[in-house]
């Protein structure tokens, strides 16, 4: 019954999981780009975190933009267990999110243009889910490291907010918060859709594409 509970409302943090002071075992090198996904990473690089449904499509999303990336990795955040498995996760009982870690180069790839792969490769207005796939670990976020993303993001969901509301959607419900600790998930978590070609993938959209005067260069 313990993974049953909670699976549209987040934990208390009385309520949440203890988890561990050991990390997860995960994957040493990215599957695809041939880096070490827990760097160190170059001096200049950015990092960004975004939840957008299930994790293994959404990573790829980041990883095929190409130039301007320097690692992807899924795991979670935005919850309160330390070092969550993936069946404690899919309990609603850690708070977190399943994420994607997007490090970047700004100098090649802005801010902007993530954000609009992030509000372009899935539907906002959900809620606790995406698509078929239920639960708090689906919810539409985006996790800032610094005040001038908050702001970007911020500017981002109104832009998108107001596109999708004249084409007939619900309201946006992505969060926007302060990114808190990010767990890299289980190694055949990373670059899943990489390994397993044919695997699920649960990202869907809605088709508004990116309102005017949003920077995405």
């Amino acid at each position: 019954m313990l993974f049953m509970r909670k699976k549209l409302a987040l934990p208390t943090p009385d309520e949440a999981l203890p988890g561990r002071s050991t990390p997860l075992p995960t994957a040493t090198d990215h599957a695809v780009l041939g880096r070490a996904l827990a760097g160190p990473y170059p001096d200049g690089m950015e990092c960004a975190l975004f939840g957008l449904g299930c994790f293994w499509g959404a990573e790829r999303k980041f990883w095929q933009l190409g130039q301007g990336i320097w690692i992807t990795a899924v795991g979670y955040s935005g919850g309160m267990t330390p070092n969550p498995t993936y069946e404690e996760v899919c309990s609603g009982m850690t708070g977190h999110n399943e994420v994607v870690l997007v490090v970047f180069d700004p100098a090649v790839l802005s801010y902007g243009a993530l954000l609009k792969t992030f509000f372009e490769s899935h539907d906002p207005t959900q809620g606790m889910r995406q698509g078929n796939d239920i639960g708090t670990q689906y919810r539409s976020g985006i996790y800032v490291t610094n005040a001038r993303q908050r702001a970007e993001a911020e500017a981002a969901r109104s832009a998108y907010g107001q596109a999708l509301a004249r084409a007939g959607h619900g309201v946006v419900t992505t969060e926007i918060v302060d990114a808190g600790p990010f767990y890299f998930a289980e190694g055949y978590h990373q670059q899943y859709l990489h390994k397993n070609p044919g695997g699920y993938c649960g990202l869907g959209g809605t088709g508004v594409s990116c309102p005017i005067g949003l920077n995405v260069t």
